[in-house]
C-alpha cells in the first residue's frame, strides 16, 4: 500500500512539472504585433484633380480644381488595405474661361457658394492584376453621395533627392453629372445637347510618406 501511495505522488508531481514547463513555454513564444498603418499625405505640387465632358457632342471641356488635399493609410507594401480620403474646393474650379467657370460656380451645376466641399471616401482599394487596382468610394458634390469605383493603376515607391518616400497613382471613373444636381442644359439647333451628361475624372496623385 505505501509502495503504491509512493507511485501515485510520483505521477502526480511529473504532471505538475510537465505542466508548470507548458506553461513557462508558452510565455515564451512572442506574439507577431500588426503592422502599423503608415501615414501618407498628398503633394499638391505633383498631383492633379482633372474632369472632361463632352461639348456640343464633338467635342471636350477640360476642367481641374486648383485646390485639395489627400490623405491616405496603409499598413501592406502593395497598398492593397489602402483607405484614401480627398477633399476638393469647389471655387477652386477653372476651365480657363471667366465667365464658363463663374456659370459652373453657380447653382445651376456645383453652387460652390453652398457647398464648397467635394469630398472622396474611399472604403476599399482592391489589387486586380499586376499594377492594377480598383477603388471604392463615396462621391459627394453638392449635397448628394453616391458610390463610385476607380480604376487605379499604381506608378511605384520611390525616395526622392531629399529623402522622402513618395507613391504614385493615376485613377480615372466617369460619373453622371445629373446624378449629383448638375442639371443645367440646353440644346443646339440640330437638338444636341450642349453639355454632356457623362463626366470623366482623371486624378493624378503623388503621395508623401509621413517621417
Amino acid at each position: 500500500m505505501k509502495k503504491t501511495t509512493s507511485i501515485l505522488f510520483a505521477a502526480m508531481m511529473l504532471v505538475t512539472a510537465l505542466g508548470t514547463q507548458t506553461i513557462a513555454t508558452a510565455k515564451k513564444i512572442p506574439v507577431k504585433a500588426a503592422a502599423a498603418a503608415a501615414k501618407w499625405t498628398s503633394d499638391p505640387a505633383h498631383s492633379s484633380i482633372k474632369f472632361t465632358v463632352p461639348h456640343l457632342m464633338v467635342s471636350e471641356v477640360e476642367g481641374r480644381f486648383k485646390s485639395f488635399e489627400g490623405s491616405m493609410e496603409a499598413s501592406a507594401p502593395d497598398f492593397s488595405d489602402a483607405k484614401i480620403s480627398y477633399t476638393v474646393d469647389v471655387p477652386s474650379l477653372t476651365t480657363d474661361n471667366d465667365m464658363r467657370d463663374k456659370h459652373l460656380k453657380s447653382d445651376d451645376f456645383f453652387n460652390a457658394e453652398k457647398f464648397p466641399k467635394m469630398t472622396f471616401n474611399g472604403a476599399s482599394l482592391k489589387k486586380q492584376k499586376g499594377n492594377n487596382y480598383e477603388l471604392t468610394g463615396d462621391l459627394t458634390i453638392r449635397d448628394v453621395t453616391k458610390k463610385v469605383k476607380f480604376a487605379v493603376t499604381y506608378g511605384g515607391t520611390v525616395v526622392d533627392p531629399y529623402g522622402n518616400t513618395k507613391a504614385g497613382f493615376k485613377a480615372t471613373a466617369k460619373i453622371s453629372r445629373k446624378e449629383y444636381k448638375l442639371l443645367w442644359n440646353t440644346l443646339t439647333e440640330a437638338g444636341g445637347a450642349v453639355v454632356g451628361d457623362e463626366v470623366t475624372i482623371i486624378l493624378n496623385l503623388e503621395f508623401a510618406k509621413q517621417k
